[in-house]
């Protein structure tokens, strides 16, 4: 317990002093602040033009509430997180391999495994600091230009509030369960890579390449743990959450899907971590 707990705090020490750690807890926020913005510039255009030709329509009460926008903020963020830390958990074993920093750890009586593991639980708590300040911006800076509130046309409500929080919680906790499988996935390419620019390219190279590709595997896809992370190619739940919490009822929600989403990301992470801690028993530091 004393190797790992000197194993985390030498990388909580090395986070404070580099530049990608602060990156990585700020970037997801202002990209959500910058997408809030210029969306409110073109909705404040679009509704301008709508009043002038036709008056309001449902679309236009649609467009004025916060919630829908502040589920496209925290989908874009976290896809910008995921990737982030895809890259980070790619870089971060193999740069320290290089520099020699992974042996003056060693002398210092902390096992690989133990190593590896407090890697991996560093990684989460960045994960987790900057999925905090990512909630947090994303709802503020959402609330500043748009109004929560329930859905409602001529004076019937749609959705209720509660009913859109609930679904927000669903779709959040849904988007987050496979961020340790893509940490462990990044961790792992870091053991197996000859280099750092080895590492972060594969990680960042194979992570898009599924996200692309994803789509044309079918039911096969389901048993991807990027299946059901937010991405660029979004076949999340969190991405239907968008068009539930905006009040459209054409949003068909499969079971089997939801089940899926609850099960495979974690196996899917401890079989990287374990594959991971094979490697690195064997590989030469």
């Amino acid at each position: 317990m004393n190797g790992f707990m000197t194993a985390l705090r030498s990388e909580i020490f090395v986070a404070k002093h580099t530049f990608v750690s602060k990156l990585a807890l700020i970037f997801p926020a202002l990209i959500v602040v910058t997408q809030n913005f210029f969306s409110w510039v073109a909705d404040t255009g679009n509704s301008a033009r709508n009043n002038l030709i036709s008056g309001g329509s449902f679309d236009e009460v649609i467009a004025s509430n916060a919630y829908g926008y502040f589920v496209d903020s925290i989908n874009t963020g976290i896809t910008m997180l995921a990737l982030l830390m895809v890259c980070i958990a790619a870089h971060s074993f193999s740069y320290d391999r290089d520099s020699g920093f992974v042996r003056h750890i060693l002398i210092r009586k902390v096992g690989r495994t133990t190593l590896i593991l407090a890697k991996f639980v560093y990684l989460h708590l960045l994960a987790v600091t900057s999925l905090t300040v990512l909630l947090i911006t994303a709802y503020f800076s959402t609330g500043f230009f748009w109004e929560y509130g329930p859905v409602v046309e001529d004076g019937f409500e749609l959705i209720s509030e509660e009913e859109i929080i609930a679904e927000i919680l669903l779709g959040l906790r849904l988007a987050v369960i496979p961020l340790p499988a893509a940490i462990g996935f990044g961790l792992m390419t870091s053991s197996i890579a000859q280099t750092a620019t080895q590492a972060l390219m594969t990680a960042l190279g194979v992570t898009l390449a599924v996200d692309i590709f994803k789509p044309s595997l079918g039911a096969y896809a389901d048993y991807l743990y990027a299946r059901f992370l937010p991405s660029l190619v979004d076949t999340s739940y969190l991405s239907e959450v968008s068009r539930l919490v905006r009040g459209y009822s054409d949003v068909l929600v499969d079971d089997r899907i939801l089940q899926m989403n609850l099960l495979i990301p974690i196996p899917t992470a401890i079989i990287f971590i374990c594959i991971n801690l094979l490697i690195i028993k064997q590989k030469k530091l």
